[in-house]
């Protein structure tokens, strides 16, 4: 059979680019109110395929829209700039012109929000994108797919390519090595994401990296203790400890320790409920599959092995499958996997430490850092911790800290970039420099 010819899309971005910002950004806003109405059908569809409560779906969608909401606004304020020049019949110019076809390649966990923020920003720039989902949740990128269509997005503009896990790594190497695609955007693990690099050297593409986290959340002895948990569970639990900035490792000032673990734990019984994703009462949907509770079992296990205490939970859920009990160990170490890896999943560890330096050591040693979370009531503590964390995102007596207006990303090996906020849009465009002379 005849192959088409195969031919560069128009330089700057192809047919994106082909709209004016202006239009651009009135089609990326008709795309977030299409999502806004159909919002409780999106949630279903992230629910179903992903696993996670209605209610964590709802929220999804909205952030997912969000982005859309964003980057509609941010697609009429990129701006170049003149610069005084040093001879006298020459100008400098700055323009900003979108980098080309951008592959998006997306994980399971948000299957809505992943895309919104790489693809809101590269439709913003002007760029065209060919969007790879993660295998476990391709129907909420088909479904955006639908809305795109209908908000008159040109065809060709936002294209998805579902593939089976088998697939999964040719199809990215594609991606990655093709010559037509200037950028890769990639949300996954670290492992992943340097195969990734790699392949995208070969013809020195754009890249832009959100890779795996290890995140401490420390609780100094001068914390609020009840806010700290509130902050802990919300960090931990959610998405059943399946995010990339949940918490992986609790870090407690030995004044407070047995009390925080305490809190804690009442607060894992009395306000988490393990369930399917359309109970109304479930906090806890399953994991995403079984290779994800034999990693969870393996932490504890290993825990357990080396001296850890469970405190509640610690096994798998009467509910079967992929359900796992909400999880809290104390009398943990940094010699555990627990502590080491990340796990993924609803386990919480706990270390006591003593001085703040000995804090900050432990969180840092790490060789990620995505987000990072402490709580105290002290302003030169506080000061000190947030500018000495070695992570890309710090909440201060905050646990979830995510919003479109701030740069998400992190330092080391948790990636390369930022999305979302006015940064985000940059990852997408070229800076051309004009020398206009003779005058």
């Amino acid at each position: 059979e005849a192959r088409p010819e195969r031919r560069a899309l128009p330089a700057g971005g192809g047919h994106g680019s082909l709209l004016s910002s202006q239009e651009r950004s009135q089609r990326l806003r008709r795309w977030y109110e299409l999502m806004m109405e159909n919002r409780d059908e999106l949630a279903r569809i992230i629910t179903a395929e992903n696993g996670k409560p209605l209610k964590e779906a709802q929220g999804e969608i909205l952030y997912s829209a969000s982005f859309l909401e964003w980057f509609a606004e941010e697609a009429r304020r990129v701006y170049g700039d003149v610069v005084p020049a040093s001879a006298k019949d020459r100008r400098i110019l700055v323009l900003k012109q979108p980098v080309g076809v951008a592959a998006i390649i997306t994980p399971w966990n948000f299957p809505s929000a992943m895309i919104t923020r790489k693809v809101g920003a590269a439709l913003a720039a002007g760029c065209t994108v060919v969007v790879k989902p993660a295998e476990d949740t391709p129907l909420s990128a088909l479904a955006l797919g639908e809305l795109a269509n209908q908000a008159g997005i040109p065809a060709g503009v936002y294209n998805v390519v579902p593939c089976s896990r088998q697939q999964t790594a040719a199809v990215g190497e594609v991606l990655c090595t093709d010559p037509l695609v200037a950028k890769i955007s990639f949300t996954g693990s670290t492992a992943t994401g340097k195969i990734l690099l790699k392949h995208a050297a070969g013809t020195v593409k754009r890249v832009s990296m959100e890779l795996g986290g290890h995140a401490p959340f420390i609780v100094f002895d001068s914390a609020n203790v009840d806010r700290a948990v509130a902050g802990a569970l919300a960090s931990k639990y959610r998405n059943s400890g399946q995010t990339c900035v949940c918490t992986n490792r609790f870090l407690v000032q030995k004044g407070i320790h047995d009390k925080f673990v305490e809190k804690f734990a009442k607060a894992i019984e009395r306000e988490l409920h393990v369930g399917s994703g359309f109970d109304a009462k479930t906090t806890q949907g399953p994991l995403i599959n079984e290779k994800a509770v034999e990693k969870v079992e393996r932490h504890i296990n290993d825990a357990v092995s080396q001296g850890a205490s469970i405190v509640t939970g610690g096994k798998r859920h009467s509910l079967g499958k992929n359900f796992f009990e909400p999880t809290l160990l104390s009398n943990v170490t940094t010699k555990m996997l627990c502590t080491q890896e990340e796990t993924f999943g609803p386990l919480a560890p706990v270390i006591k430490f003593e001085t703040e330096t000995e804090a900050i050591a432990i969180a840092n040693a790490a060789n990620v850092g995505l987000a990072g979370y402490f709580y105290s009531q002290d302003p030169a503590q506080i000061w000190r911790v947030a500018e000495q964390l070695e992570v890309g995102m710090v909440g201060v007596n905050e646990g979830i800290i995510s919003s479109v207006e701030s740069p998400f990303g992190g330092v080391k090996q948790s990636g390369l970039g930022r999305e979302g906020s006015k940064y985000g849009i940059d990852e997408y465009l070229e800076i051309k420099y004009v020398c206009f002379g003779g005058l």
